[in-house]
Formats: structure tokens, sequence, C-alpha cells
């Protein structure tokens, strides 16, 4: 099993990384899931991940309190709204601009709503 957790988790990384460049395929839970899966099998992975300069921070934060960051909040849901007004600008149907609607707004409800961090890590 744990060599299937580490390939999963190096999925995980690899489409994470990818979403950082294509902002339609989204980065945070690939990273969040690769997490999950590399402290199931590979410590070494584990605290590469968690210890990493630029998505370790945010990953402790959720892993100790389920919490995000101001900034990250500030980002993500200005990225929904920038989303939704692209789509109605460019004409988008109204079953997806409603459906985006839905979404938009239930994640960043959930976003949002979760604890801010102890100690907001600057940056």
């Amino acid at each position: 099993m744990r060599w299937i957790w580490t390939s999963f988790g190096g999925v995980c990384v690899a489409l994470g990384s990818v979403g950082i460049l294509f902002p339609l395929l989204p980065t945070t839970p690939f990273l969040l899931l690769a997490a999950y899966a590399f402290g199931r099998s590979s410590p070494r992975m584990h605290a590469w991940m968690m210890n990493h300069r630029l998505f370790g921070s945010g990953l402790r934060q959720w892993s100790e309190d389920g919490a995000v960051g101001r900034g990250t909040k500030v980002a993500a849901v200005s990225t929904m709204v920038a989303m939704f007004v692209a789509g109605l600008l460019l004409g988008v149907s109204a079953t997806v601009v409603m459906v985006q609607a839905v979404a938009f707004v239930g994640c960043g409800v959930y976003i949002l709503t979760r604890p801010a961090p102890r100690t907001e890590s600057p940056g």
C-alpha cells in the first residue's frame, strides 16, 4: 500500500504544479491530497511538503487548525469573483453561469468561514 500512497502523492503534486500555471486546474486540493498521501507513506516527502518555502505554511495551518490565512481567503474569493465576471462578459450560457454561481458561493462561504491561523505568517 505504501507505494500506492506515494505514487498518488506524486501524481497530486504534479497536478497541483500544473494548476499553478493553468488556473482552471485547482492547485490547493491536489497539494492537500498529496500531503495526506505522503503522510501515510513517506515521512521524508511529507516533511518536504510541510516545510516547502511556498506552500508549507498553508499546509501546516490547514493541518494543525483547519485554518486559512487572510491573504489566501482574499486571493481565493477574488479569483472566484473574477472568473464569474469573466463568464458573464464572455457570454457563457445562463446554465453554466448559474452552476458557476452556486459553486462559487458554496466554496466562498466555506473558505470565508474557516478560522484564521493562530499565527499569521508574513507573505
